[in-house]
């Protein structure tokens, strides 16, 4: 058994110094590439061919007689007329109670508009734009009932 375990480190090293000889060779083969030549920098300029590029075929189709169905579509716009300013304006409240909120959109659903809720670190802020006043006057009153603070103001693009 000792004999045994004496040879057994140095044949195992042999085998394995094989295998990576052998591993080594077949990834590395031993044939001289006879067709490479030098890297020289030539000063003339290259003319590349054109490709085959597959519009080329679309292109050539037209000389075939046969056309592809495109949709045409004419607009006539009248630069002329007069553009009619309706005055937008804006209502925001800044709610920081869930209740609020709950409230807020009971209201909302109520008087059939669409707003918007932005969500930030310091609560949500509705913002609703409409063009009829008295509707978003008479939001605010009711807003006031829950006490939430909410203004109107006319609205005006940042240009």
């Amino acid at each position: 058994m000792q004999k045994i375990l004496k040879w057994f480190a140095p044949v195992l090293a042999l085998g394995v110094a094989i295998f990576i000889v052998f591993f080594l060779i077949s990834i590395n083969p031993s044939e001289e590439l006879g067709s490479v030549k030098p890297l020289a920098h030539a000063n003339e300029a290259v003319l590349k061919q054109p490709k085959k590029i597959w519009l080329n075929h679309f292109s050539q189709t037209e000389r075939l007689g046969y056309f592809y169905p495109v949709n045409e579509v004419y607009i006539k716009v009248d630069l002329n007329e007069q553009v009619s300013s309706n005055t937008i304006y804006r209502l925001s409240a800044s709610l920081l109670d869930p209740y609020q909120l709950f409230c807020l959109k009971e209201e909302l659903k109520q008087h059939k508009l669409r707003y918007y809720l932005e969500r930030d670190s310091n609560g949500v802020e509705l913002l609703i734009y409409s063009t009829d006043i008295e509707k978003l006057n008479s939001l605010v009153r009711v807003l006031k009932n829950y006490q939430i603070s909410a203004n109107v103001k006319p609205y005006k693009e940042d240009v």
